[in-house]
């Protein structure tokens, strides 16, 4: 299924002042999630938080193993940005709806219908294929 990203609910995610678990975030500098990551915090002014298989610490910032071991003294999560392969991202979603996050957001080339609908079913909302560092320049970011 073609998914089409609403334009409001990616500038409201992009504008709203939150925390973003960004998953797949690691300190391997040739990982697009590095990058990304840092105009996440240091341009749109985000909170992250690096998920990765090590938990390993990243720009900084306290890292963890899995979206569900963020301590809850760090939620409420706004957007879990999932810099994973395709056949990972439904648990990475799943662990989303668990936590409360408010959004999922999945990298250019990242999908699997079944799991967004899942997303939007708990109320979540949802941005596809879609990088915010791509999508700054129409907000002046």
């Amino acid at each position: 299924m073609m998914q089409v990203n609403d334009p409001a609910v990616v500038e409201r995610l992009m504008r709203t002042k939150g925390t973003w678990a960004i998953v797949g975030l690691s300190s391997n500098e040739w990982r697009s999630a590095y990058d990304v990551s840092l105009y996440v915090r240091d341009k749109m002014g985000m909170d992250i938080i690096p998920v990765n298989l090590k938990g390993e610490d990243v720009h900084g910032e306290k890292g963890y193993r899995t979206v569900a071991d963020i301590p809850a003294d760090k939620h409420p999560i706004a957007v879990v940005d999932c810099f994973v392969n395709s056949q990972r991202v439904g648990a990475v979603i799943d662990q989303a709806i668990a936590i409360g996050a408010k959004a999922v957001w999945l990298q250019l080339g990242v999908f699997d219908d079944d799991a967004v609908q899942r997303a939007r079913d708990a109320g979540l909302e949802v941005v596809v294929n879609s990088c915010p560092a791509r999508e700054g320049w129409h907000y002046g970011m």
